[in-house]
């Protein structure tokens, strides 16, 4: 049984001794995105009775297909009595997740990520999810004799390369993504940051060097709300358009923290290569199950945040300052850590506070 291998027993369901949820930080003023009046939507009788069913049909199909004999009934009954709290805390609050890196190389871990995914949707989590698709992007560029360039972590993109860019996050892994989810029993909608002027792009201050590598100058959201209010799944590729109809390569880990402020998300979910972020960079062990920003810069400023990791963190950050509660890096390559992280106080990676 999938929930038995990741949910642990604890001597209380009470919350307090989470280590979760921060207070609401008030984003900036005159901050760029738009913000609804109302983000409490309510299921309509026509949508709720189709979406449990399905949510039903899929739920059961993954414990027969994943159900373990060796564990008793009753812990079984008390591992799914155990993440109530959780269920009922985040009920109803919108959860962005960036998907990328090994997760999405693997088709085990792909699997466990999108059946994770549809069983919190069904249990009433609003999932947005925001893609990358590097490795797919490598693959092609080298099938048709383009060699890949990286400037400091980001795609130098000239304009062959950004078609391809295109063609194969908008065409190919946005609608492959798309497909597994409906497969899994719930309802997805392929996206870009094009369509409805989701995103804005702008040049990158270093696109002499980079090319079209864009970064986001204005979120509109607005699209997103009827989707997510018919208990739709949204599935973003992080690819934008500038004014001018110019399209750009944009960061997935930016786009998922830019629309998460927007979205006045509850949680940010960046799932990544590394378990997170460590105390020791040479020292798996040694991770920061929890920071706050003043920590963060802190550690960078030590040079214990570094590489890669310091535009993770910097994504988490800007969005905390704009209204979302927590930010979480956590690892990809563990099965079913995006359950770890939501219906456990242990976690699965750093979480991000104000």
């Amino acid at each position: 049984m999938l929930a038995a291998k990741v949910l642990p027993l604890s001597s209380s369901n009470s919350l307090s001794s989470s280590k979760k949820y921060s207070h609401f930080v008030e984003p900036p003023p005159n901050h760029h995105h738009f913000t609804p009046n109302n983000l409490n939507f309510k299921l309509t009788a026509t949508t709720k009775s189709p979406f449990i069913t399905s949510c039903l049909k899929s739920s059961l199909s993954l414990l027969d297909s994943s159900h373990d004999s060796s564990i008793p009934p009753q812990l079984q009954v008390n591992i799914y009595s155990e993440s109530l709290p959780f269920i009922q805390k985040f009920r109803g609050k919108t959860i962005v997740v960036k998907y990328g890196g090994a997760a999405m190389k693997s088709e085990s871990l792909q699997s466990s990520v999108i059946r994770d995914l549809v069983l919190l949707s069904c249990v009433g989590l609003r999932i947005v999810f925001v893609h990358g698709g590097g490795p797919e992007i490598n693959h092609w560029l080298t099938r048709l004799n383009i060699q890949p360039n990286f400037l400091n972590g980001l795609r130098v993109t000239d304009a062959s390369t950004m078609e391809i860019v295109s063609m194969v996050l908008v065409g190919k892994v946005n609608k492959h993504l798309v497909s597994l989810i409906n497969k899994a029993g719930a309802t997805a909608v392929g996206l870009s940051g094009i369509d409805g002027r989701l995103f804005t792009a702008k040049p990158n201050p270093n696109s002499a060097q980079l090319g079209f590598v864009g970064d986001i100058a204005t979120v509109d959201p607005s699209l997103l709300f009827p989707l997510i209010n018919t208990n739709h799944i949204p599935v973003i590729a992080s690819v934008a358009a500038d004014e001018e109809g110019q399209s750009y390569n944009i960061n997935a880990d930016t786009a998922a923290g830019e629309l998460a402020a927007a979205l006045g998300a509850e949680k940010l979910i960046l799932l990544t290569d590394v378990v997170g972020i460590l105390e020791d960079k040479e020292d798996t062990g040694s991770l920061v199950k929890e920071i706050d920003i003043k920590g963060v810069k802190r550690m960078v400023e030590e040079g214990k945040i570094a590489g890669g990791m310091i535009p993770k963190v910097n994504c988490c950050v800007r969005s905390i300052a704009q209204g979302v509660r927590t930010a979480s890096i956590i690892d990809g390559r563990v099965p079913h850590s995006l359950l770890l992280e939501i219906l456990t106080d242990q976690g699965a990676g750093t979480m991000i506070t104000g």
